[in-house]
């Protein structure tokens, strides 16, 4: 049955169900508005359905069967792993399914309405500088006018010259994601954190990778160098060949079965007919917006992966919360003064701040402090002591300027420092806070401690 090209009137509209787009739509609810949530898929976006999840779910999966043999020297004895792969797709998709059904119930607890369509601007005839969307849904379409629109439409993988994705041999990392079969070998093309985590979960599988960094990018390029060298030999010790400067990708993998592109994003605005609407964007297409995540028209915001940066849930969940609050008369600003990143590679790595080497090019004279895992009781009942805890002070006043963790919860760890960072926190405020004993957090404060020469469990001469 065709519903027809109805009307409805909402305060807000929000174009995107993503972590940017649901986050929003909630906290506007939370402030009283009357909201409608459009989005072709289930809310929560790539993150939840193609990106984030799934891949953590897969590499806590492979991590596990890569530890088996390791365990006999706990005096455990078990025989090789063997992985169904239709299984653990299986779990996966459980995992992902539980935590759609509770953004789901979120938002409907929330009364905000879900448009399974995909919606575009459009004028509304006749009546000067007033927009409204039409949604075109499975059987029809409807039109929404609104008082303000968040745009949350994300993006996709970007193209790579000679490589068109095919969906069979040329896979993005989503589709990577979602292999039933495990390939006998795979060619990851990237230097960012998504295809080194790609390259690290396949090897673990047992899959022979070549992980190839294109001309002119750097292998983890955000993360100090020093944390990096070891995810380079531990792919090493997997088995995994990493080729740098690689010029001409398509005949490098031209003999390869199956090569997975990690190249970002491009922002999904095309079909948006923003031109109707006076939003500007970028040369890129990614949309233009101040620090209330307000666009060129101030009655339309745009949040999340659209609006370029890092393409990290924990940018978008803000930048929707933000949006939805200065919409709302509040005075709410994006500024935030720690960003976290994570690469669930091995060891794991995490950073906040400046690394020691962005912070003498931003014009600071910094002192460090370094402490290895290996001196770390907790890390060493774990084997888990391949890593590190650095961080990086302002040398006169001692002002925390960053921290890098490698190893094993470093993105559970690396929450502190983010906090530290946001409060203007020093290496004394760090190395005077008591932490639990023996726990990995302990790292943190010993190498606060080993800045300023004072460790207890590290040779630090003065």
């Amino acid at each position: 049955m065709v519903v027809g090209d109805l009307e409805t009137a909402v305060d807000v509209l929000v174009l995107g169900a993503g972590p940017a787009g649901y986050a929003a739509a909630i906290r506007a609810a939370q402030l009283g508005k009357q909201v409608a949530l459009v989005d072709p898929g289930k809310p929560g976006g790539t993150c939840l359905h193609e990106g984030c999840i799934p891949a953590k779910a897969l590499l806590s999966a492979a991590e596990r069967a890569w530890q088996i043999p390791a365990l006999a020297e706990m005096g455990i004895m078990a025989g090789p792993a063997q992985v169904d792969m239709v299984r653990l797709q299986s779990w996966k998709n459980g995992v992902v399914a539980k935590l759609t059904n509770g953004v789901g119930q979120l938002l409907a607890r929330h009364k905000v309405q879900i448009v399974a369509g995909k919606g575009w601007f459009i004028p509304e005839p006749g009546v000067q500088r007033h927009y409204e969307v039409r949604v075109e849904e499975e059987n029809g379409s409807q039109r929404f006018s609104f008082e303000h629109c968040i745009i949350a439409v994300g993006g996709s993988p970007a193209p790579l010259a000679g490589l068109a994705y095919d969906g069979a041999r040329v896979l993005t990392t989503s589709q990577a994601l979602r292999l039933s079969e495990i390939p006998w070998c795979m060619a990851v093309i990237g230097g960012d954190y998504i295809a080194v985590e790609l390259a690290t979960l396949f090897a673990k599988l047992g899959v022979a990778v070549r992980l190839l960094v294109p001309a002119g990018q750097e292998f983890l390029g955000e993360f100090d160098s020093a944390a990096t060298r070891l995810v380079r030999a531990r792919l090493k010790k997997l088995g995994a060949r990493v080729e740098m400067d690689v010029a001409d990708l398509a005949a490098a993998v031209q003999e390869t079965g199956c090569v997975v592109v990690s190249n970002g994003i491009v922002p999904n605005t095309a079909d948006l007919h923003l031109e109707v609407v006076g939003v500007a964007a970028d040369s890129q297409g990614f949309l233009l917006v101040n620090d209330r995540m307000r666009t060129t028209n101030p009655a339309i915001y745009a949040v999340g992966d659209v609006t370029g940066g890092f393409p990290l849930a924990t940018i978008a969940f803000k930048q929707g919360k933000v949006a939805a609050e200065a919409l709302a008369g509040l005075p709410a600003q994006y500024a935030p003064q720690a960003i976290p990143r994570v690469a669930w590679t091995d060891p794991e790595l995490a950073t906040v701040g400046l690394t020691a080497r962005e912070a003498t090019a931003a014009g600071y004279t910094v002192v460090t402090g370094r402490f290895p895992l290996a001196a770390n009781g907790r890390a060493l009942t774990l084997e888990a002591d391949e890593g590190m805890v650095m961080t990086v002070a302002e040398r006169e006043s001692g002002v925390l300027l960053g921290v890098t963790i490698a190893g094993t919860c470093a993105a559970e760890l690396i929450g502190e420092a983010a906090l530290a960072l946001e409060m203007g926190a020093t290496l004394l405020d760090l190395a005077e806070t008591l932490h639990p004993h023996p726990s990995l957090s302990e790292a943190l404060q010993e190498s606060a401690e080993a800045a300023l020469h004072r460790a207890i469990h590290l040779f630090n001469p003065a």
